[in-house]
């Protein structure tokens, strides 16, 4: 099964799509979208749709695994994010893949164990569990993180029963 992790942003979007046979996981491809400060808002949000799209459509993953929301103190900040979001959220049901969201404590506590891990953290223990030989940025290394959280969490509900 291939998955896409998503670590969504306005400024930056991660992206990653890891591969899982047997109980090994692979990392395919990855990368960021950063538009141009410079051009416009919306023009920014289209150009992430457009790239999204353009991966959905190049990679054919079956689902997609995106961080949820978050309350942040910055509204301004966090109504930006829910636009950026917004935008892969369309690209994905546009190339009718289906959507998994797991909150930023989900995703740490799955990938470090612990739900109040720093990037830093997070991005050395995606290093290890992908045997990445190249350092990921934070925004790529938290989308693979979230990719590989929804790939431990369909593990577990295999194994269980439960749905999320």
């Amino acid at each position: 099964m291939i998955v896409l992790g998503i670590d969504p942003g306005s400024r930056v979007t991660g992206y990653g799509l890891v591969e899982k046979k047997d109980n090994e996981m692979t990392c395919i491809h990855s990368g960021h979208i950063a538009p141009s400060g410079r051009i416009p808002f919306y023009d920014r949000i289209h150009f992430i749709f457009q790239v999204m799209v353009e991966i959905l459509e190049q990679y054919r993953p079956q689902e997609m695994a995106i961080e949820d929301l978050f309350y942040a103190k910055n509204v301004k900040s966090s109504l930006k994010l829910g636009h950026a979001r917004g935008a892969v959220l369309i690209a994905a049901v546009h190339c009718g893949v289906k959507i998994f969201e797991y909150t930023p404590l989900e995703i740490k506590k799955s990938i470090v164990g612990y739900g109040r891990a720093t990037k830093e953290q997070v991005r050395s223990m995606v290093q290890v569990i992908l045997k990445l030989k190249d350092i990921p940025n934070l925004d790529t290394s938290d989308a693979l993180a979230t990719a590989i959280c929804h790939l431990n969490w369909t593990r577990f509900e295999a194994i269980t029963g439960q749905v999320n």
